[in-house]
């Protein structure tokens, strides 16, 4: 009888000191991270890794509604929502990127033309102007060469677009919309790219309580999610590829789904560059806002984020070749090297979803224009 009531008694004092301990550490980490970014603790970064340390984005203020009134911004604003821009004039651009859903789809994969699937899932457009390139794959430097993508991809919205300016230039709104734009009613192709491409540049993320945290707002983010902005910088080695203002290195990286010789193959960046290196790299997505763009990867088969967090703690090395392998397949996909196993927690795995709960901003839903007819 002693021993058992001395067991619940050690038990007891366990316990206590454990949520004691806890309760100290998320005084010290608050005490860590109230202050001004660059005086945080230093994050764990790789030796080569190029990174830039966290900054918030700004409020929005009145020069955005100026802006929303420029000609081509409106112009382009019209030409993004109105499915005439496809072959079947039952497809806009908003289709796979619908401001209500986050400029995204919540598809896996794309639908478009004659309900024609692709292979990627439609990456949001939040923030889109700030990417150094344009696709999983990079395959687009500039927003222009982005849009020719799917206006002209079969199973997407199948435009010929020798056709579409004609096409356009029976309706006398455009026309005027165009005059206005650029001077002339004549419409062009290149400057319907234009304008889609000043239209999308006005598309960014609405500010987020962890912006609030960076600039001073230290209440706006709870315990928990200050421990997981801690283990994102540190153990859980995040920050080597999602960091800066837009929480990604703009790089591309074989994070071990390539699904190699199996269903759901993707030879990522391989496809455009010719280079073996390249086999299996996808651009590193923004994590901003990232909450709403469910499903996740550059296949979209992923919906559950402490699902992927749990596959990142494993390592993600289900892809590493024997040098049998190694050698016999030059086109073998290399996981990064800079995926390791994490060996953490249940509760740090929590704490990290926190705090990407923390950098998803509510979504704002634009107004569907009335196009011209």
């Amino acid at each position: 009888m002693f021993r058992t009531l001395t067991l619940i008694f050690c038990l007891l004092i366990f316990v206590i000191t454990s949520a004691f301990l806890s309760e100290n550490e998320g005084v010290v980490l608050r005490s860590l991270y109230s202050k001004p970014v660059n005086q945080w603790p230093s994050p764990t970064i790789d030796s080569g890794v190029n990174w830039a340390e966290f900054s918030p984005l700004k409020p929005l203020d009145s020069l955005y509604f100026d802006l929303m009134e420029q000609p081509k911004v409106k112009l382009g604003q019209l030409l993004f929502f109105d499915p005439l821009l496809s072959g079947s004039n039952q497809i806009s651009c908003s289709s796979c990127h619908d401001p209500e859903i986050s400029w995204a789809d919540k598809r896996s994969v794309a639908l478009g033309n004659d309900h024609l699937t692709g292979n990627r899932n439609t990456p949001s457009l939040l923030n889109v102007a700030a990417r150094k390139s344009l696709f999983w794959d990079g395959r687009a430097a500039t927003l222009e060469q982005q849009a020719e993508g799917p206006l002209t991809a079969h199973h997407e919205m199948n435009m010929k677009t020798s056709l579409l300016a004609k096409k356009l230039g029976k309706i006398k709104a455009y026309k005027a919309l165009f005059k206005q734009a650029y001077g002339t009613d004549q419409i062009t192709y290149p400057e319907i790219l234009e304008a889609l491409s000043e239209f999308q540049k006005t598309i960014t993320s609405r500010t987020s309580r962890f912006d609030r945290f960076m600039e001073g707002e230290y209440q706006a983010l709870n315990d928990q999610e200050i421990q997981g902005l801690h283990l994102f910088r540190t153990k859980a080695r995040c920050m080597n590829c999602h960091n800066g203002k837009y929480l990604t290195d703009e790089d591309f990286h074989n994070i071990g789904l390539t699904y190699y010789k199996r269903e759901y193959e993707d030879l990522g960046r391989y496809l455009i560059t010719g280079k073996p290196e390249d086999t299996g790299k996808f651009r590193t997505p923004s994590l901003r806002d990232v909450m709403n763009t469910s499903p996740w990867m550059h296949n979209g088969l992923l919906d559950n984020m402490t699902g992927i967090i749990n596959l990142y703690n494993t390592g993600m090395h289900m892809m590493d070749p024997s040098e049998k392998e190694a050698a016999a397949d030059h086109l073998f996909p290399r996981t990064d090297k800079l995926l390791q196993p994490l060996k953490l927690t249940d509760q740090e795995i929590k704490a990290i979803v926190a705090f990407m709960n923390a950098v998803t901003a509510t979504s704002y839903h634009m107004p569907r224009p009335k196009l011209p007819r």
